[in-house]
C-alpha cells in the first residue's frame, strides 16, 4: 500500500527561512554579523572618548583589535548554533586570547594560551596600571599597562553588550554598557566625551535597536525573516527619543554642569566626597565649580600656610609620581626628625588645630615641616626622606589634629649664603632623565645659566615663569591636549606658554635639577581664606580659623639648599603667596588676583596672641562658625545604586517573563500568533505548578490545565474554559489542520462555540465568551483565573520567580554538562565497537529467526512489512 508522506509538523512556519534556506528550517542569516557589527561601531565609537584621558592615539589599534576579535567571535559561535552560554563563555576565551596574543606574547603558549608565567607579567603591568592612575594627570601616557587595563574593559563591553542585545532579548539596555565606558572621560575631560565619540557611540547604539527589530521581530534569532516598515519605523523613533533625551534631560539633572551633552557638560556624580589623589585629581579639583573636600585650620602663624599632603619626587621622564618608600617608613608614635642638619640660628614653631572634614585621602595635610602630630585616629607612617605621613588601613575622613612644625627664619641674604656642594641627599632628588627636549635643556641654560647661585638661578626660573610671558589656564592644556607633567608635556607647555600649577611646578623642578639643584614637588592645598570664625586651642589662646577645599588644589615645587633643607618656591602666577625670601625686593607679598584667593590676607588681619592661656583643651574646628560640611552624598549615591542593583537582580525574572509574553501576545507576524499564544498558555501552567508532559498532546494538556487550574466551567470561570479550549482547537488546527484552512482569524480565535468538551470534563459544550475574541484577552482571563485560584505563595512565585523562566536558566547551565555527558557517552560507544567481536551471519540469522517468533501475529496492530530487499514499507 502507499503511504501519504506526513505532513511536517513545523508547516506554516516555512516563511521564518531565509531566501535559499530549505523550507522548514530556521537559520542564523545575517543577524549574529549584523549585531556584531553594530556592537563594534558602539563600543568603539565609545572608546574615542577615552582621547584626552590616554595621550595620542597609538593605544586605539590595540583597543579597537580587542573589539572586533571579541565581537565576531561571538558572531561566529552564534552563526554555528551554539547554545548562548558558550557563546557568551567563547567571548570571555577570544579576550583572554587576544590580550594574551597583545601582552603577554613572549610568556604564553602558541601566542594565545596563557601560562604560569603569564600571571607575573600580569600582575606587573596591574601595578602599573594602578600608579598611573594614582600617580598621573590625565592625558596619562599610554603605557602597557594602562592599555592593557583599557582592552580588557572594552572586550568586557562587548561580552555584556551582546549579552543584553541577543540572549537576554533588552537589545535597548545595552546602552547601560555603553554608558559605562563614556562615565570615565565624562567625569575627567573638561570637554566630556567629545561630538566623535558620542556620535559613533549613538549610530552604534541605533543600529543595535536597528539589527534587533530588523531580522529578529519576534524576539527570536531569526535570519532573514520577513521585515516590516513599521518595525523601523518604531526604532527610528526609539532611536530619536534617546537621543533627544541626552540633549535636553542633563540640563535638568544635578551633576552636569552647564551646557548640553556631550559638548560643555562634564558628569561629575562624586558630590564633595573628594580625595586629593596626587597629580592626577588636581586639574579636575581646580575645574570643580564647588568647594568640595573642605579643610579648616587654626594657626599662630602670622600668614596662612600651605598644607602639604604628599612629595611628588620620583620623575622618569613620563610622568612624576610619589615613591611611598614601604620599606623605610616609620611608625608616628614620636617626634618626626628632618634627618638633616638646619644651620640657622632662629627657627619658627608653629602651631595649627586641623579639621581635615571630608577630605579624603591616605597622605595628611600638614604644614611642612611637622614635628609632632597629636590626636589621630588609625595607624599612620612617616617617610624620612620627605617628612610625608601616610595612614595604614586609614584615611584622612573626619580627624582632628594638631600639629606642632619648625621651619627656619628664611631670607634671601640667609639663601645666598647656601652656595656650598649638596650633601646628604639621595640621588632620587637630582636624577635627570635622558630623553630630556632640548627645548627645556635650552631655555634652563638661557633663563638661568648665568646666574651664580643655586638662589639666583631658583629666582630666575621663578621670575621667568611667572612672567607675563605665561598666563594661567585650566583649560589650554586640555584643549591643546598637553595636559600632564611628563616631559613631552613640559615641552609644549613651555611652547605655548599656558597652564596651570602641575605645569608651572614641573617646569621649575626639571629645569632646577638641570642646574644642579636637587628639586621635587609638593602636592596639597594653598593657603586659603579667613572664614571669620576662630578656635580656641590649649596653650595657644584664640587663633583665627582659615578654609580651603578644592579649588585651592595645588603643587608647588621644593627646592634644597645646604643648611637650610627643603625650600617651598611658587612659580604659579595668580595662585597662592610669593613667599618673602623669593621676592627681588625682599618685601612681603600678597595673593594675587585669582577669585578663591581674594582676600587670603586681610588689610586688618588679626594678629594671634602667642601667649598662653588658661582655656580648655583644642577642639580643632569648634569655635562658633565653623559649619559642618553635612551629609556627603557619596554614600548615599553608592548605596541607592547598590540598593537599586540588587532590586534589579531580584525583578530580573518577573522583568524576562514579562518580556517574553509581551512578544507573544504581540507577534510581528499574523501566522505566528496562535503558536505563540500556545507557547504563553503552557509557560503559565508551568508558573503555576502544571508543566506539560514531554510525550502529551495538546488536547490532553489542556484538559487536565482545565480541571487542574482552573474553577467550575459553568461558573465565574467559564470564560477562561472557553479560552482556553479555543486556543487548544487553534492550535490544533493550526498543527494538525489542512495549511491554509479557514475557521479561524489568523491572530484572533473564532468566536464559535467549541462543542464536546475536553476528555475529563464532564458532557456538555463549552461556550468561548464572544469577549474572548482575541489572543491577548483571552490569555488575561486565563491568568485572572489563575491568580483567583492559586494560593498566594504560588501567586507571588508565579510573578517573580515563575519556573517557566528559572526552569529554562537551569537547563543553560547544565547545558555545557549535558553536551561533555554526551560526549563521554559517545566516546564509550565508539570504544565499545572494538570490544567482543560481532556475531557470525549464521549467529545474525538464528537471532533474526529468533526475534521473529516473538512477532505480533499477521493483521495485528504491529505486523511486519513484507520483506522487499532491504526496501522501506510502502514501496517508497
Amino acid at each position: 500500500m502507499t503511504i501519504a508522506p506526513a505532513r511536517p509538523t513545523n508547516a506554516g512556519h516555512q516563511a521564518l527561512g531565509g531566501p535559499g534556506m530549505p523550507a522548514g528550517r530556521t537559520g542564523p542569516g545575517a543577524y549574529p554579523w549584523a549585531i556584531a557589527a553594530a556592537i563594534s561601531l558602539a563600543v568603539c565609537g565609545a572608546a574615542l572618548s577615552l582621547n584626552g584621558v590616554l595621550r595620542g592615539w597609538n593605544w586605539y589599534w590595540a583597543a579597537m583589535t580587542t573589539v572586533l576579535v571579541v565581537g565576531f567571535t561571538l558572531a561566529a559561535l552564534r552563526s554555528v548554533r551554539a547554545q548562548p552560554l558558550l557563546v557568551t563563555a567563547g567571548g570571555f576565551v577570544a579576550l583572554v586570547g587576544v590580550l594574551t596574543l597583545t601582552f603577554f606574547r613572549s610568556s604564553s603558549f602558541l601566542w594565545v594560551v596563557p601560562t604560569g608565567a603569564t600571571l607575573p607579567d600580569l600582575d606587573r603591568l596591574i601595578q602599573r596600571a594602578s600608579e598611573t592612575v594614582l600617580a598621573e594627570t590625565a592625558p596619562v601616557a599610554p603605557n602597557t599597562g594602562i592599555v592593557m587595563v583599557v582592552c580588557a574593559v572594552l572586550g568586557l563591553a562587548v561580552i555584556l553588550v551582546d549579552a543584553l542585545a541577543v540572549p537576554l532579548g533588552m537589545p535597548a539596555a545595552s546602552g547601560t554598557g555603553l554608558l559605562a565606558l563614556l562615565v570615565v572621560p565624562a567625569m575627567i575631560k573638561p570637554q566630556s566625551v567629545g561630538v566623535w565619540s558620542f556620535v559613533g557611540t549613538a549610530a552604534g547604539y541605533l543600529l543595535i535597536l536597528a539589527c534587533s527589530q530588523w531580522f529578529a521581530p519576534d524576539g527570536r534569532l531569526q535570519g532573514g525573516s520577513a521585515r516590516s516598515p513599521g518595525l523601523m519605523r518604531r526604532a527610528v523613533l526609539t532611536g530619536a527619543v534617546a537621543l533627544a533625551a541626552t540633549l535636553v534631560l542633563p540640563l535638568a539633572i544635578p551633576g552636569f554642569d552647564s551646557g548640553t551633552f556631550p559638548q560643555g557638560s562634564r558628569l561629575n556624580p562624586w558630590g564633595a566626597s573628594t580625595g586629593l589623589n596626587p597629580m592626577i585629581t588636581l586639574g579636575n579639583s581646580l575645574r570643580t565649580p564647588d568647594g568640595s573636600g573642605r579643610i579648616t585650620y587654626a594657626t599662630n602663624s602670622p600668614a596662612p600656610l600651605y598644607l602639604r599632603s604628599v612629595t611628588v619626587d620620583n620623575f622618569d621622564g613620563d610622568s612624576w609620581g610619589p615613591d611611598d618608600r614601604p620599606g623605610s617608613r616609620v611608625p608616628l608614635d614620636g617626634r618626626i626628625d628632618p634627618g638633616y642638619p638646619v644651620l640657622t640660628d632662629e627657627q619658627v614653631r608653629l602651631v595649627t588645630a586641623i579639621d581635615a572634614g571630608s577630605f579624603t585621602s591616605p597622605y595628611l595635610p600638614v604644614p611642612y615641616a611637622p614635628e609632632t602630630v597629636n590626636g589621630l585616629g588609625g595607624q599612620w607612617t612617616w617617610d624620612p626622606a620627605t617628612l610625608s605621613i601616610k595612614g595604614t588601613d586609614t584615611t584622612t575622613r573626619r580627624q582632628e589634629y594638631l600639629v606642632t612644625s619648625a621651619v627656619p627664619k628664611l631670607s634671601a641674604a640667609l639663601l645666598a649664603q647656601s652656595s656650598g656642594p649638596v650633601r646628604g641627599i639621595p640621588d632620587l632628588f637630582t636624577r635627570i632623565p635622558g630623553n630630556v627636549p632640548d627645548i627645556v635643556r635650552s631655555t634652563a641654560q638661557t633663563v638661568a645659566g648665568g646666574a651664580g647661585t643655586p638662589y639666583q638661578k631658583a629666582l630666575a626660573i621663578q621670575k621667568y615663569l611667572r612672567s607675563s610671558e605665561f598666563t594661567y589656564s585650566l583649560q589650554s592644556p586640555v584643549q591643546g591636549g598637553y595636559d600632564g607633567n611628563g616631559l613631552s608635556v613640559l615641552a609644549d607647555f613651555l611652547q605655548q606658554k599656558s597652564g596651570y600649577c602641575i605645569h608651572y611646578a614641573s617646569a621649575m623642578a626639571v629645569m632646577a635639577r638641570l642646574e644642579g639643584i636637587p628639586s621635587r614637588i609638593a602636592v596639597g592645598y594653598a593657603p586659603g581664606r579667613l572664614t571669620g570664625a576662630t578656635v580656641t586651642v590649649a596653650g595657644q589662646g584664640t587663633l583665627p580659623e582659615y578654609e580651603a577645599d578644592a579649588r585651592d588644589a595645588h603643587a608647588w615645587p621644593e627646592l634644597y639648599f645646604q643648611g637650610l633643607g627643603w625650600v617651598p618656591f611658587e612659580p604659579t602666577p595668580s595662585r597662592g603667596v610669593v613667599p618673602d625670601y623669593a621676592t627681588e625686593t625682599s618685601a612681603p607679598s600678597v595673593a594675587e588676583s585669582l577669585g578663591n584667593n581674594d582676600g587670603l590676607i586681610p588689610d586688618t588681619a588679626p594678629v594671634p596672641s602667642t601667649t598662653p592661656s588658661a582655656t580648655a583643651q583644642a577642639v580643632p574646628g569648634s569655635g562658633g562658625g565653623s559649619a559642618g560640611d553635612g551629609a556627603q552624598p557619596m554614600p548615599w549615591l553608592l548605596g541607592t545604586a547598590g540598593a537599586l542593583g540588587l532590586a534589579l537582580l531580584a525583578a530580573a525574572p518577573h522583568l524576562v517573563r514579562a518580556g517574553t509574553r509581551s512578544r507573544r501576545l504581540h507577534p510581528k507576524r499574523p501566522d505566528l500568533a496562535v503558536p505563540l499564544a500556545w507557547s504563553e498558555l503552557r509557560d503559565l501552567g508551568t508558573d503555576y505548578g502544571l508543566p506539560p508532559g514531554d510525550s502529551e498532546t495538546p488536547r490532553a494538556y489542556a484538559a487536565r490545565f482545565r480541571s487542574a487550574l482552573l474553577g467550575e466551567p459553568d461558573g465565574m470561570d467559564q470564560d477562561a474554559h472557553g479560552a482556553v479550549a479555543s486556543l487548544t482547537s487553534a492550535f490544533e488546527h493550526h498543527r494538525y489542520g489542512r495549511p491554509g484552512g479557514g475557521g479561524f482569524r489568523v491572530g484572533g480565535l473564532h468566536p464559535r462555540q467549541v462543542h464536546g468538551s475536553a476528555p475529563g470534563q464532564g458532557s456538555g459544550p463549552v461556550h468561548a465568551d464572544p469577549a474572548v475574541q482575541d489572543i491577548p484577552a483571552g490569555i488575561a482571563t486565563v491568568e485572572a483565573s489563575l491568580r483567583a485560584n492559586a494560593p498566594l505563595a504560588r501567586r507571588w512565585a508565579a510573578s517573580w520567580l515563575p519556573p517557566s523562566v528559572t526552569r529554562r536558566l537551569g537547563l543553560l547551565i547544565g547545558a555545557p554538562f549535558r553536551a561533555a555527558g554526551r560526549a563521554i557517552r559517545q566516546k564509550g560507544r565508539a570504544g565499545a565497537r572494538f570490544g567482543p567481536r560481532r556475531p557470525t551471519s549464521e549467529g545474525r540469522a538464528t537471532a533474526g529467526a529468533s526475534r521473529a517468533s516473538v512477532q505480533p501475529a499477521a493483521g495485528g496492530p504491529f505486523t511486519p512489512a513484507p520483506d522487499d530487499g532491504g526496501g522501506r514499507a510502502g514501496g517508497r
